[in-house]
């Protein structure tokens, strides 16, 4: 029922209309970026990205200036709670906990470290998704809500109400503040996706220029959601950093009744019988592994581990049987339990990609082999020599300099 009344937020129509927030957004982001870096430094796109991600769902999913974009030293409340939560050193070692005590139900009886500060997060989402329901609410019964407003806490909102839905079919005030800290949560792993697709384009310059020449080529720094999608090397540029870096690793699904998987393949046991099935009983839990499958040499060919948007002209045959919902990658998942705001992130990637790449040359500033990934389903880059730097992606970024 919620995802129903989720989808007008995220149709076509809807994404159209925020492209504006994510250019200014970027427009934002990038003026910052040229103030701190001078002629060229070092700096930590990823934790850039994250604040300009939070600005980027408070207006685009709740109507909400979060101003989490400020000068280097100024402080968010929000952002400094997600940063405790995920992306310090200490939420590191607290998130790997939790993932195991999630993949082993005893070990959910233990005391686990960090309990308070996802506890304080926790509060403090809930507060702000108390006054955004709260102020949406009041807008909707003074008829302060244009016909215009998209935003998705609106809509959600609006279509809660709506004459067309049964009364036993609508949410209670507790179960939409439930879904915001998700909006909130999800809304992040866009400045994953950009930070590792930075990251890519540092250590294959020939990309990075191929790339800027084409987004070049649009005489706007505002283009919209169309202009952006006709830009075919920007799509195949994040079709390969979508597979090779998933911002989500894995996913895990609970059987809900007994069931028989097919194989594409039969295997062998230790006795010699061929099977080319496998019995599923209800309850079990089942990892999709993501990256294990954007990888597969097998599927996507001996060069399968490296970083080759040009692929994208022919895809393996192998690879169209791939259960999805974009671009024959798992990234998004399929079926209708599918990531629901795909459309959303991906032109908010290209957004930001188009201004930044346009305006930067980024290079490494740690070798390739220092930056790695924590272990958790939604994955975080890390410098791995620096394990006090916390969540980090470092890169070398210049002005662009036309010739």
């Amino acid at each position: 029922m919620v995802i129903l009344l989720q989808n007008p937020a995220f149709g076509v129509p809807q994404i159209r209309a925020l492209t504006e927030i994510f250019n200014r957004k970027s427009a934002q982001l990038r003026d910052i970026m040229s103030r701190e870096i001078g002629e060229g430094s070092r700096i930590d796109v990823f934790g850039w990205l994250r604040k300009m991600t939070l600005d980027v769902i408070g207006e685009a999913g709740f109507n909400y200036k979060f101003n989490a974009l400020q000068p280097e030293g100024q402080t968010n409340d929000l952002e400094d709670a997600f940063t405790r939560l995920m992306h310090s050193p200490q939420s590191q070692r607290h998130n790997v906990t939790r993932l195991l005590q999630a993949e082993i139900p005893i070990l959910a009886f233990l005391p686990a470290p960090g309990r308070k500060v996802v506890e304080e997060a926790r509060e403090k989402m809930v507060n702000i998704a108390k006054k955004l329901l709260a102020d949406s609410q009041a807008d909707i019964k003074t008829g302060g809500v244009s016909g215009t407003q998209r935003d998705l806490l609106s809509l959600l909102v609006q279509s809660n109400t709506s004459n067309n839905i049964q009364e036993h079919q609508r949410l209670s005030d507790a179960e939409v503040i439930a879904q915001i800290p998700t909006f909130f949560v999800a809304g992040h792993e866009s400045d994953t996706a950009t930070a590792v697709a930075l990251h890519a384009l540092s250590i294959h310059p020939s990309v990075q220029s191929k790339l800027r020449d084409e987004l070049s080529s649009l005489a706007t720094d505002e283009p919209t959601m169309d202009e952006l999608n006709s830009l075919p090397y920007l799509e195949k540029v994040i079709r390969e950093t979508m597979r090779l870096y998933p911002p989500v690793g894995f996913s895990m699904r609970e059987a809900m009744e007994n069931d028989v998987l097919p194989l594409s393949k039969p295997y062998f046991d230790r006795y010699g019988k061929t099977y080319d099935s496998i019995t599923i009983r209800k309850g079990t839990a089942i990892r999709i592994p993501i990256s294990a499958v954007h990888r597969d040499k097998t599927i996507w060919g001996a060069d399968a581990a490296d970083f080759r948007p040009e692929r994208w002209d022919n895809i393996p045959e192998a690879a169209s049987v791939i259960p999805s919902v974009w671009a024959n990658l798992m990234t998004f998942l399929a079926g209708p339990h599918n990531c629901i705001g795909f459309r959303f992130s991906l032109v908010e990637i290209k957004s930001i990609l188009f201004t930044l790449v346009r305006a930067f040359e980024f290079e490494p500033a740690v070798p390739e082999d220092a930056i790695g990934f924590s272990p958790t389903p939604v994955r975080r880059p890390k410098v791995t020599t620096e394990p006090n730097g916390g969540n980090q992606l470092p890169l070398i970024v210049r002005p662009f300099l036309k010739t």
